[in-house]
């Protein structure tokens, strides 16, 4: 699918990997609006980025607001062509730890972003989607969820991330099913370490185990190569109903 003029929407798209699809998404035409959280990150990037980067104040968990939202970009914007879902918490907890069972609203709060908030987005963009003008393809849009290797092996704490992330690995073939009637593909991306903000007070002998967990490169992940492959995605029309993993082949040890 073309990106130049394509309307995006990137949820969490004020930091870490959705800042990197919209940097990449931006650098190739599109026009890219962030729904976050960040206030003084969304506002700052905007004025780097310019015209073509809009920012929104979303909470990805609250139905109200991402409709209105979605109806207020399609409004300014037009059709929505590609969404790309990375907001996402982590909310690390055990079942059972010294302190005692699993507080449920952590896992109550992962459920609401990580997995009610892509179904939200999901469920307000495509009616619209639906209707707009196919390409020579009869394709109309692409959406992107993103998952995490922690979807296939999770490490030891990691109950809601993990159980979240597998959702949006197996909502990916009924989804795509479903869509394709529409022209709308639909597709996952789990990516393992990458070196974002969320590693800022990691220790850089805990970033170096993780990097050695890679069989190569043995390093972790750079933002753009996930940007990378974000485009990839969005102009290979062949890319339909899978989850890709974007780790180096990293296997998380169990802690």
């Amino acid at each position: 699918m073309k990106i130049a003029d394509a309307v995006a929407v990137v949820t969490g798209g004020a930091s870490g990997l959705g800042e990197a699809a919209a940097r990449r998404l931006l650098e190739l035409g599109a026009v890219v609006v962030a729904f976050d959280l960040n206030d003084t990150r969304g506002a700052a990037l905007k004025e780097e980025l310019g015209e073509r980067f809009h920012y929104e104040q979303v909470d990805v968990g609250d139905l109200t607001q991402v409709e209105a939202a979605v109806a207020a970009v399609e409004k300014a914007h037009g059709p929505i062509r590609v969404v790309v879902n990375s907001a996402a918490v982590a909310r690390p907890a055990k079942l059972l730890s010294s302190r005692g069972p699993l507080p449920m609203d952590g896992f109550d709060l992962a459920v609401k972003v990580n997995l009610y908030g892509p179904i939200h987005v999901m469920r307000s963009v495509v009616p619209g989607l639906s209707t707009a003008e196919p390409n020579e393809d009869g394709e109309r849009g692409v959406i992107i969820n993103v998952a995490s290797g922690a979807a296939y092996e999770g490490q030891i704490g990691q109950i809601g991330y993990s159980a979240t992330k597998a959702a949006l690995v197996g909502l990916t073939m009924p989804l795509f099913r479903e869509l394709a009637q529409h022209g709308i593909r639909v597709m996952t991306v789990a990516p393992g370490a990458f070196d974002t903000p969320i590693y800022d007070q990691v220790t850089p002998a805990l970033k170096q185990e993780l990097a050695d967990q890679s069989l190569f490169p043995r390093r972790m992940g750079a933002p753009a190569e996930f940007g990378l492959l974000i485009e990839e995605i969005v102009r290979n029309p062949m890319h339909n109903g899978r989850t890709i993993r974007l780790d180096a082949g990293m296997i998380l040890r169990p802690s």
